[in-house]
């Protein structure tokens, strides 16, 4: 008789810098499968083709910026209740609006406290439940 464990949740991490994605991938490990993608078109492929939990996206990256991606996913509707994290060093109350207007679910600043990011994200998947 085999017994598997329940298998985790996938949270996609969207940010163009190798070390955000790895803080990202330690911080919520014990929780989440994480899932990496440096721009916004490879998040797109991976959000159509896993069953993605939660979503972080970085505001600045090459070609389409987060809040972009944003607006483009939240556009789908079977993507209307996905919580998304906008995890980004952009601090001013303008950003947070505006990510806010792009359908965000939360706004986290970085450096991150990877504990603080792991409540955050739970509250929004209760949220979403």
């Amino acid at each position: 008789m085999t017994s598997s464990a329940p298998q985790k949740p996938i949270a996609l991490a969207v940010d163009d810098s190798l070390i955000i994605q790895q803080m990202v991938q330690r911080a919520l490990d014990c929780d989440f499968k994480v899932v990496v993608a440096d721009n916004a078109v490879e998040a797109l492929s991976v959000i159509y083709h896993q069953p993605i939990a939660a979503l972080l996206l970085d505001i600045t990256m090459p070609g389409i910026d987060g809040f972009e991606l944003c607006r483009t996913v939240r556009s789908v509707p079977r993507f209307h209740r996905l919580p998304i994290m906008m995890l980004t060093s952009h601090r001013s109350a303008a950003d947070r609006a505006e990510a806010k207007s792009a359908g965000a679910s939360g706004y986290m600043t970085k450096p991150f406290d990877a504990s603080e990011l792991r409540q955050a994200l739970s509250r929004l998947l209760a949220r979403a439940a």
